[in-house]
């Protein structure tokens, strides 16, 4: 979708401004440039592209709510992608609630614990990041990273997906470096233990 054509050169910051005093084309603008990105990323968190539309409509929501206290120290960028991996911690604990309410505890099985039922040959390497792997690894490994808890979901998300250092992901969640450091330390044991079968 192309930008508004009155703020094609206008910076974030700028276009925050204007939002701020109150045009409300700038705010759109903003919605141009990033719903895109954002929306990749909230494919990444979420179960299915409705859910990951609603969490990019509750992301501009509440970055339109919250203009006034938008303050520069991050990119407009890591401002948004962190109300975003917010409301998709919220919608996941949310979600897991009300499956623990509904599903009695001898329903529980392999997959529904995150792991798919089609497992690959012993010994083969999981290769998922670089894009080589087939559709069903891609699909065994989005399925195992949903089911990791929101903070290590988020980790890997914005590290191995997104491609984010240390340092930006530290701004997005909001956290010291040395904690996302060891949260993707630990993230990525959980995430090697639901895959076992793909590393050999």
């Amino acid at each position: 979708m192309p930008e508004r054509s009155g703020y094609l050169q206008s910076t974030d910051v700028e276009l925050v401004q204007a939002a701020r005093a109150g045009d409300p084309a700038a705010f759109h603008a903003l919605v141009d440039r990033y719903a895109h990105s954002l929306f990749a990323l909230a494919v990444s968190l979420s179960d299915n592209t409705a859910d990951a539309e609603d969490l990019v409509q509750e992301t501009f929501t509440g970055a339109f709510r919250g203009l006034a206290g938008f303050q520069g120290r991050a990119s407009v960028k890591t401002w948004l992608s962190r109300i975003l991996v917010r409301q998709a911690a919220r919608h996941l604990r949310y979600a897991r609630r009300r499956k623990a309410t509904f599903i009695p505890l001898e329903a529980t099985s392999e997959s529904s614990l995150g792991v798919a039922s089609s497992h690959p040959r012993p010994g083969q390497r999981l290769d998922w990041a670089s894009g080589q792997a087939g559709a069903d690894t891609r699909m065994d490994v989005m399925a195992a990273i949903r089911s990791l808890s929101p903070e290590h979901q988020g980790v890997i998300v914005l590290r191995e997906l997104e491609g984010l250092s240390y340092d930006e992901m530290a701004e997005v969640l909001q956290i010291p470096r040395g904690t996302v450091e060891s949260r993707l330390f630990r993230a990525r044991r959980a995430l090697q233990e639901q895959l076992k079968e793909y590393f050999g």
